[in-house]
């Protein structure tokens, strides 16, 4: 079973590494602290984890909790403790010095998720749930500006989003609020051209590819990823079926630059074209 799943890893690094070479020319850029924003850091079992939204980051934190002693189950930790908590730290925090020695000799490791997939998974948790942050400072935004005859109450309150008015944002070169980590390219948020990661995990073989990422750390034996759903634990799971209901809203031209967009996610993690 090891045996396959080296050869799995080995694959996923040959591909993420060729796509690099054929598309970026950055390999001889300097790491910058930017570059190691999204990285947390444990030191006991000298881990670096790129935390890559939707894509099973509050249970990998948990687990990172765990193995540096901070907690003793990733059950006791609630879901606020591993977002807003501070508990674990980021590479950006170390200086010059401390970045490069953990960049050298620590295990890397990323998650990542099919790219239409994690879109529609942030949308729901986002949009579709009372959110003090996302509806006013996105959906505000987005209403005005997609929606024609948007009414008072909807423009007040930056509820309601539609995913095809959350699509038009996404796709506009002039969007009217940033970026967010949620919806960003992993290629920004964890710069695999530049950081050679030593392992790359997928959502869709969590299970597998996390305890097998525990095995290779020499974590405790007990220490199992855990399955639960963090956030609505009584909605359904964001699913292939469920993503194509949402993508259906869409226009094919929408569609298409939709994959554009992440179209170096698709290449790079080896997802075919939806």
């Amino acid at each position: 079973k090891w045996k396959s799943l080296y050869q799995i890893q080995r694959e996923r690094k040959r591909i993420m590494r060729e796509t690099c070479s054929k598309y970026k020319s950055n390999n001889r850029r300097i790491i910058t602290p930017y570059h190691v924003s999204r990285i947390f850091v444990e030191d006991k079992y000298r881990v670096l984890y790129c935390e890559v939204p939707k894509a099973g980051c509050s249970n990998w934190k948990r687990v990172l909790m765990v193995l540096n002693g901070l907690a003793s189950s990733t059950k006791d930790i609630q879901h606020n403790t591993v977002h807003y908590g501070n508990y674990l730290k980021r590479l950006d925090g170390f200086d010059h010095k401390g970045i490069y020695h953990r960049l050298n000799s620590y295990t890397k490791m990323l998650f990542i998720r099919e790219p239409f997939e994690k879109l529609v998974s942030a949308f729901r948790d986002k949009f579709e749930h009372p959110n003090n942050y996302y509806h006013p400072v996105f959906g505000k935004a987005i209403i005005s500006r997609y929606r024609a005859n948007a009414t008072k109450e909807a423009l007040r309150t930056g509820s309601g989003v539609k995913f095809k008015e959350f699509i038009q944002y996404l796709l506009d070169v002039h969007r009217p609020v940033g970026m967010d980590i949620h919806w960003d390219h992993v290629n920004r948020l964890c710069s695999p051209c530049l950081i050679d990661y030593d392992f790359v995990g997928k959502f869709e073989s969590m299970e597998e590819d996390a305890n097998f990422f525990l095995h290779l750390i020499g974590a405790p034996q007990n220490l199992t990823f855990p399955k639960f759903k963090d956030r609505h634990s009584d909605e359904e799971r964001t699913t292939t079926k469920i993503t194509q209901q949402y993508f259906a809203q869409l226009s094919p031209s929408q569609r298409q630059r939709s994959y554009d967009f992440y179209y170096m996610d698709y290449l790079m993690f080896n997802y075919s074209k939806p």
